[in-house]
C-alpha cells in the first residue's frame, strides 16, 4: 500500500511502487490536469511539486512519494487563481496550453525560492520546460507580474 498527501488529502492505494507519480495522480486521485507528453523527463508538461520541489512525475515512481506531500495544478489555490495562474490570464500565456500546467508548476516553485527573480533566474529555472508555441517571452512578463503581485497584493 501506498499512502501519501495529494493537494492537502491523504490517499492510499494499493499501486505498484514503480508506478510513475504522474499515472498515480492521474488514474488513482483522478486529477488530470498534470499531463503526460515525452515519458523521459524532457519537456516539464508532468512537473508537480513533491514537498514544495519540481520534479518531473513522469519517471518518479510513486514509492518515491510514500509518506511525502504531493501538490498538482489543481492544488495551488481553492478557486483555481493563484497569482501564477491569474498572471497567465493576464498576459494571455496559454496558445495550445498542453504544457502551461508544468510551465505554471515550475514557475510557482521558482517564486517560492526566490521571490523577485531577474530574467536569467527565470530563463535558469524554466529551461527543462519546452513549449512548442514557443510563448516564453509571455511566460516570462507573467513570472514578474506574479512576483510584483505576491510582493504586493
Amino acid at each position: 500500500m501506498i499512502t501519501c498527501t495529494i493537494n492537502g488529502k491523504k490517499l492510499t492505494s494499493d499501486a505498484d511502487p514503480e508506478t510513475p507519480i504522474l499515472w498515480f495522480v492521474r488514474e488513482h486521485a483522478g486529477l488530470t490536469g498534470t499531463k503526460y507528453s515525452c515519458g523521459m523527463a524532457l519537456c516539464g508538461a508532468c512537473t508537480v511539486h513533491l514537498n514544495g520541489q519540481p520534479i518531473r512525475s513522469c519517471v518518479v515512481p510513486i514509492s518515491a512519494a510514500e509518506g511525502q506531500s504531493i501538490t498538482t495544478i489543481e492544488g495551488l489555490s481553492n478557486n483555481g487563481l493563484s497569482p501564477v495562474q491569474k498572471a497567465w490570464i493576464d498576459h494571455n500565456v496559454p496558445q495550445c496550453g498542453y504544457c502551461q500546467a508544468g510551465q505554471i508548476m515550475s514557475a510557482t516553485a521558482l517564486l517560492a525560492s526566490n521571490p523577485a527573480p531577474t530574467d536569467e533566474d527565470i530563463d535558469v529555472a524554466m529551461s527543462g520546460n519546452i513549449c512548442r508555441c514557443g510563448t516564453y517571452p509571455r511566460i516570462r512578463a507573467a513570472i514578474h507580474t506574479a512576483a510584483r503581485n505576491m510582493k504586493n497584493p
